[in-house]
């Protein structure tokens, strides 16, 4: 475990499906330690050294593990992976490893893990396995077989999260317990002496998803997202000590630990982050050090408050610390370092030291960060710095959110789930759409979520995940994200491709809708938002548990996209059909549904309860227009009777303003925000309230699209985003201005308000015309520079 801050010194690359390797069998075997339980929990070594007689221009190795793997090139860290899919779609890494190889002797070193019954919810598996295969005919001898050796690494053991530490549902794997006596230090370098290894031993062949015969149950695709980005993080900032003297402040040197002492330290990383920790220690021979992770402290044991109020999450006094620990034993020896196999989340990490007769010596502690490598290109500023203080801050906070929740998949919260749930995905995808311009991980998850489909055509409320779970809405969402996908990115064919899983979902909600098209009761976890008097998140429906609004208007904006998809890509026979079955369901919706009396739509036919997220939906799927779907806005929005929309569902309460009109007032929407930013948080929480679970959901990240969709005004108005409207609302502030990235380049805006006018000037990518509208008017947009005085 050498001391490691570089990051990753050779290009690892996601390999384009052209590579031969995609369609045939490997030359390459699969390996495992032999004697070692195949489904076991387990860390394990793999070694092969190689000559060189001159440095080649280019070598590239294919690579993949079951469950993960480390890669490494004469003692440098090279790649990680695998990137997660499912076993018919199982990723492998491309990796150009050139630069780092040399004439004469060489090593390729892997570490491989298998978290076995302790594997996060997010992990699929076969069996523990590894495999390496070289593209070039002439560098074959590296493939994995019994060339390689391998051993088994007794210094690790899981370490599930203890129960008396759980603050919530928890789905991760578990951390880790590591005995540096144990541990074969320096495996990974040239010198390392691995006579005592055994051969590996062969599994089978691999071999690409689509070769003949199935050799095993690792069907290979390319991964095609890029390697993590992973970069240092600041120092820590020391709150609090006992049982050792450290200054309070930034972390600075080295802490030295007596004899027979218990100790512990606070640590603050003043954010909540992702991070690969590393402590590096000397001596200590039988000390035991904790590495304790959370994202906020907790109201103090005794209060009657443990482990469900967190208070401001600034403040470390009377708080109690609750969450998982690696544990590692030092072996005496000098400047040993260790950093656990996957990255953990925390804001703040509590060192908790306990040493025998040897004194211990903790050299260095500190993080290295890891998300994907999301590049923010999109820019807001009002142009008033004390309102622009406050949008930038929710802005950064929002997009901090958004970066912890993507890694290899888009996750619903790092700290506790790290699950692709697509109600979650739909909103985090815009921000990357919005924020980068970057749709790769959005191409991910929909073919992650569309691989997950059941026979009967539902998705998997989730993907991946080994255990099933159904939210058929979310189901609906899906849809909802290819057709997201189709008009903001410029890639017809794979959009096709999704349509087979968007007639199958359409298929699997028709067998349950009645002759007027309503939903009778829906099987699995229908849910559609947090609402404090709802059952799990699910809608009100009639007492038979038919004819949910939420439900049947879900599936109606459902029918209008697959209308436009079908109509664009697929069959215009099936367009007619959806189109008809949402003009039915429409008007029963509205027959049954629709309350004169009070101006809004019901939650049931019986009219029992009335909410935001029935309301919401009502509007956006058109069922209500003009003056009518105005009024229901105002008064959803300005009725607290009503069912309130929680920070997730708000995306879509939010975005009715625009469609109404009333889009000015975006920002006195912005309530929920403003209180997290007073409750010391530097991500947005789960729920609205200050003692949610997680304290990192992206779901509620939208602020982050909607300042440049809602009020800087700029949106898709067209597939592959080849044509563009800009239609602010620009409320209070006087001057904005906006840029994002758009396929062909850049959109930029500069919008001033001018008495009742307004003045803006438009940049285009070259090539692309649009629209800009404001207050009725509207102007053409053509490429370049577009000057508007209204």
């Amino acid at each position: 475990m050498k001391w490691i801050t570089l990051l990753f010194v050779a290009a690892q690359a996601f390999a384009a499906e052209s590579h031969t390797v995609v369609t045939h069998v490997w030359r390459a075997q699969w390996i495992d330690v032999p004697g070692t339980l195949p489904q076991g929990y387990g860390v394990y070594h793999f070694r092969r050294a190689f000559e060189l007689t001159t440095k080649p221009a280019q070598f590239v190795v294919y690579v993949s593990a079951d469950n993960r793997y480390q890669l490494y090139v004469n003692g440098a860290r090279v790649s990680c992976g695998a990137a997660r899919g499912d076993l018919t779609h199982w990723r492998y890494e491309t990796v150009d490893i050139a630069s780092q190889l040399h004439v004469g002797r060489n090593l390729l070193a892997a570490v491989v893990w298998n978290d076995g019954p302790y594997r996060a919810v997010a992990q699929i598996t076969n069996q523990t396995g590894f495999v390496l295969e070289a593209a070039e005919p002439q560098n074959l001898t590296v493939n994995t077989g019994r060339t390689w050796r391998c051993v088994q690494d007794g210094a690790y053991s899981p370490q599930p999260l203890a129960a008396d530490q759980s603050t919530g549902y928890y789905a991760l794997a578990a951390n880790e317990r590591v005995d540096g006596a144990k541990y074969p230090w320096g495996w990974e370098q040239a010198d390392f002496d691995d006579s005592s290894w055994a051969p590996a031993h062969e599994i089978d062949h691999a071999a690409a998803r689509y070769a003949r015969d199935a050799h095993n149950r690792w069907m290979l695709v390319a991964t095609e997202i890029p390697p993590e980005e992973q970069k240092p993080e600041q120092a820590f900032t020391v709150r609090k000590s006992e049982g050792v003297t450290v200054s309070q402040g930034p972390l600075r040197g080295a802490i030295p630990f007596g004899p027979h002492t218990r100790a512990s330290v606070l640590l603050d990383q003043t954010y909540l982050t992702t991070a690969y920790p590393e402590i590096a220690v000397s001596g200590g021979k039988g000390s035991e050090i904790n590495l304790r992770y959370a994202e906020t402290l907790f109201i103090r044991k005794g209060s009657g408050h443990e482990r469900s109020q967190k208070g401001n999450r600034d403040d470390v006094e009377d708080r109690q610390f609750y969450g998982p620990a690696d544990t590692y034993l030092p072996d005496g020896g000098s400047d040993r370092t260790y950093r656990p196999l996957y990255w953990r989340t925390y804001r703040y990490l509590r060192l908790e030291v306990s040493t025998a007769d040897a004194p211990l010596r903790i050299e260095a502690i500190r993080g290295t960060f890891t998300a994907f490598p999301f590049d923010k290109r999109a820019v807001f500023e009002a142009k008033n710095a004390s309102e622009d203080r406050e949008i930038q801050q929710i802005l950064s906070t929002g997009w901090r959110t958004a970066r912890l929740c993507a890694h290899e998949t888009y996750m619903d919260c790092p700290f506790y789930e790290q699950l692709q749930y697509a109600g979650d995905a739909r909103i985090q995808m815009m921000i990357s759409l919005y924020m980068t311009g970057d749709s790769r991980l959005m191409k991910n998850g929909i073919a992650l979520l569309n691989s997950s489909r059941t026979a009967e055509g539902a998705t998997y409320s989730r993907a991946p995940s080994y255990l099933q779970q159904y939210i058929p809405p979310f189901s609906l969402w899906w849809i909802g994200m290819v057709r997201d996908y189709w008009m903001y990115v410029d890639d017809p064919d794979f959009v096709k491709s999704m349509l087979p899983g968007v007639r199958a979902v359409l298929s699997f909600y028709q067998s349950y809708q009645k002759p007027n098209g309503s939903l009778q009761k829906m099987p699995w976890w229908n849910f559609v938002d947090w609402v404090r008097d709802w059952a799990n998140g699910e809608p009100p429906a009639d007492p038979d548990g038919s004819s949910a609004a939420a439900l049947d208007l879900q599936l109606l904006l459902a029918y209008q996209w697959a209308t436009e998809l079908e109509s664009a890509l697929g069959s215009k026979a099936l367009a007619g059909e959806y189109r008809e079955a949402a003009d039915k369901l429409a008007h029963t919706v509205v027959a049954m549904d629709w309350d004169a009396g009070r101006g809004l739509f019901a939650d049931q036919p019986t009219h029992r309860s009335y909410s935001q997220q029935v309301n919401t939906l009502a509007v956006l799927a058109h069922i209500t227009r003009g003056e009518q779907a105005r009024t229901v806005v105002e008064k959803m929005i300005s009725d607290p009777s009503l069912a309130q929309s929680s920070i997730y569902f708000r995306a879509y309460t939010n975005a009715t303003l625009r469609e109404v009109g009333l889009g000015d007032r975006y920002l006195e929407m912005l309530g929920p925000w403003r209180s997290m930013l007073g409750q010391g948080l530097t991500t947005w929480a789960e729920w609205d309230g200050a003692d949610t679970r997680s304290d990192c959901h992206a779901w509620g990240a939208s602020p982050n699209y909607e300042f440049l969709r809602t009020v800087a005004g700029i949106e898709s108005a067209a597939p592959g985003f080849k044509r563009v409207r800009i239609a602010p609302n620009v409320g209070n502030l006087q001057r904005i201005t906006a840029s994002m990235p758009h396929p062909r380049g850049e959109i930029q805006v500069d919008l001033r308000k001018r008495g009742d006018g307004l003045a803006a000037d438009v940049e285009l990518p070259e090539g692309i015309e649009g629209e800009f509208e404001w207050k009725g008017r509207r102007t053409a947009l053509h490429g370049g520079r577009n000057e508007i005085s209204y």
